[in-house]
């Protein structure tokens, strides 16, 4: 009896130290998540957040998660997810050409935002055989409602600047370098027209991109001049003026349908690479339109992005205001922008790419972000979110911290 006893008394005082030890050691603040945060904290103001996920959706660190921030640029990948959603992965834009029995050459524009020279200049060798001869160029941007008024857009000369419309090329933009005392085209595709010299001198930069247009006219009429240019290269012959103007269905016969090789997943891929408003405001434009119906407007293009926010991601917190992040009474929470991640990881790899991080910034006066897919060693992506409001503070020491602890 005293024996089983002592047996007794010892295997009740191990499993009091094991017991001790274990639960020192769970609540010991050496677990990643709180060796994480004691490294964030320091540098996070009230203004600024950060939310890291693992591979398999731990929270590693989740500070002021649940602040509205102003996002910049990080908001469009919920364009993106939201673009790809409605219109499809697979999506392609397409152009349609219509002739009447004056020979005139009819071209509507359905917002395709990549439409290249190169395009045009493919397009003109597929219709140089149909139509050899073309009487006035008609020019029909009706699918969008104008003006588009797009929140936190300038009127500087800058590309970000670039104004959308249902049938633009260029993304509304001209490329340029000085050459030999003169100005050239910085681009071999694309001939630098002679009309926008003023424009580029006015400017006063020697090389760079410019937007060419503050209104949707502006940007028909450099189409118009770009479409003349590589129907004449053809050896078709443009012989009436430039005009704009629907299409007659009672008149005008479709003679070319052309379907861009792009698909939407391309577009997407431009517009997180560069960081592309004009696209952005394109893919929220078209969304509308498709939902809705034409003419495209930016109010139908918010109500379906603000839908898909909601409805189907769920998210109730936050105010969409555009779809590129040029206004600053966008606000979203960095738990509503890891909800966007997650949606969004199966076309992670569309994100501009350093190392082992997939990723997407946002930039404003005193607003810097940072979201996107960090490799893990063992499989997987971690998330992060990084959203700084502080004046004076940018995402580079977090990312740091980022880089070396997640593994």
């Amino acid at each position: 009896m005293p024996q089983r006893f002592h047996l007794y008394v010892i295997s009740l005082t191990i499993i009091f130290i094991w017991s001790v030890v274990a639960g020192s050691a769970l609540a010991a603040p050496t677990a990643p998540d709180q060796r994480l945060e004691r490294q964030l904290k320091p540098l996070l103001g009230p203004k600024d957040a950060v939310l890291v996920a693992a591979p398999d959706g731990r929270m590693l660190a989740a500070i002021h998660v649940d602040t509205p921030l102003v996002p910049a640029s990080i908001l469009k990948v919920l364009t993106s997810l939201a673009a790809i959603h409605h219109l499809g992965a697979d999506y392609r834009f397409t152009t349609e050409f219509y002739t009447n029995s004056r020979n005139d050459l009819s071209i509507k524009g359905y917002g395709d935002p990549l439409l290249l020279s190169e395009d045009l200049d493919a397009i003109a060798r597929q219709l140089a055989p149909k139509l050899p001869a073309i009487g006035a160029l008609v020019l029909d941007d009706s699918y969008f409602a104008y003006p588009i008024q797009i929140p936190g857009r300038g009127r500087s000369t800058n590309p970000y600047d670039a104004p959308n419309g249902a049938l633009c090329v260029n993304f509304n933009t001209v490329c340029f370098q000085h050459q030999n005392g003169r100005f050239v085209s910085a681009e071999p595709q694309t001939p630098l027209l002679p009309y926008l010299l003023p424009q580029i001198k006015a400017c006063g930069l020697k090389n760079g991109r410019i937007k060419l247009a503050d209104d949707h006219e502006q940007g028909l009429r450099y189409a118009g001049e770009l479409f003349a240019h590589f129907f004449k290269q053809a050896g078709m012959a443009v012989q009436g003026p430039i005009t704009f103007a629907a299409i007659d269905p009672q008149k005008d016969k479709l003679l070319y349908s052309y379907r861009s090789e792009r698909r939407v997943t391309e577009a997407v891929s431009n517009l997180l690479a560069f960081s592309n408003n004009f696209i952005a405001n394109q893919l929220l434009l078209t969304m509308g339109a498709q939902v809705h119906g034409a003419p495209a407007t930016v109010e139908k293009g918010l109500e379906v992005l603000r839908a898909y926010y909601g409805n189907e991601l769920g998210l109730k917190t936050g105010y969409i205001d555009e779809g590129s992040g040029l206004s600053r009474r966008n606000q979203v929470t960095a738990r509503a922008m890891l909800r966007i991640l997650t949606q969004f990881a199966p076309h992670y790899a569309l994100m501009r790419r350093e190392g082992r991080q997939w990723y997407k910034t946002g930039t404003l006066s005193d607003v810097h972000t940072r979201v996107g897919y960090i490799e893990a060693a063992d499989g997987g992506n971690y998330m992060f979110v990084v959203m700084r409001n502080t004046p004076g503070k940018t995402t580079d020491g977090i990312m740091r911290i980022l880089e070396r602890e997640l593994k």
